[in-house]
């Protein structure tokens, strides 16, 4: 008598719910970008050299009784544009005690059209040389504008000096992991977006085959058909 083995018909089911259990679900890339966000978020914090910024304000007034006060507010985007030139940076690097080309990456000027303030910020590594810097800058523009002061009709005050601040203009940690975090939930919610699932490709799509029903249909309808 000759013996067949055993066949278990439960072990492909157990098989595909051990499959299906391994699977990772389908929301897998939105916790996944969220932690890669905020572990980059946090290493830009710890590993990026901490800046400080300090801005010190210049004003334009009128030189004579005789000056338009307009043109003190025309002139004051003037001399915001020529706070960052070559020409007023060359003077102030020695007061900031720093070299031309690195100056410039330094200094920003910014103007408003509705008051004649001319903000110019300083940044660095250490507080008291961003304020250092945006003085600087601003005395060199005070000076550069009063040789022409005569010209214009216009001459340039100081209206406050920079003060070394406290804090470091650059994101803290927490931050730039919650910015970083934040950025990552959003990839991957984007992601979830415009993937596809499997049972939706149309490769995977069941071919329509026949049923029984249509056969047995189509051999009555041939035995009907009248002899010719």
């Amino acid at each position: 008598m000759t013996e067949t083995p055993a066949q278990n018909p439960a072990a492909p089911g157990r098989t595909r719910r051990l499959r299906s259990a391994l699977r990772p679900p389908l929301w897998w890339p939105l916790p996944a970008c969220a932690l890669l966000g905020a572990a980059c978020g946090v290493s830009y914090g710890l590993f990026t050299p901490k800046s400080y910024e300090a801005t010190g304000y210049a004003m334009t007034v009128a030189a004579t009784k005789t000056t338009d006060p307009a043109a003190a507010l025309g002139y004051a985007q003037s001399y915001g544009r020529l706070a960052t030139g070559d020409a007023t940076l060359g003077y102030a690097q020695g007061a900031a005690g720093e070299p031309l080309r690195k100056l410039r990456g330094h200094v920003r000027a910014e103007t408003s059209p509705d008051s004649p303030m001319i903000a110019v910020t300083g940044t660095a590594a250490r507080p008291r040389q961003a304020a250092e810097i945006a003085d600087a800058v601003v005395e060199a523009l005070i000076v550069s504008g009063g040789h022409v002061s005569k010209d214009t009709g216009v001459k340039l005050i100081q209206f406050t000096h920079a003060v070394a601040p406290s804090d470091p203009a650059s994101p803290s940690v927490p931050l730039s992991a919650a910015v970083g975090g934040s950025a990552g939930g959003l990839v991957g919610g984007l992601l979830l977006l415009v993937r596809r699932r499997p049972e939706e490709h149309p490769a995977q799509a069941p071919a329509q085959v026949p049923g029984p029903a249509h056969e047995a249909e189509s051999l009555v309808t041939e035995e009907r058909e009248p002899a010719r």
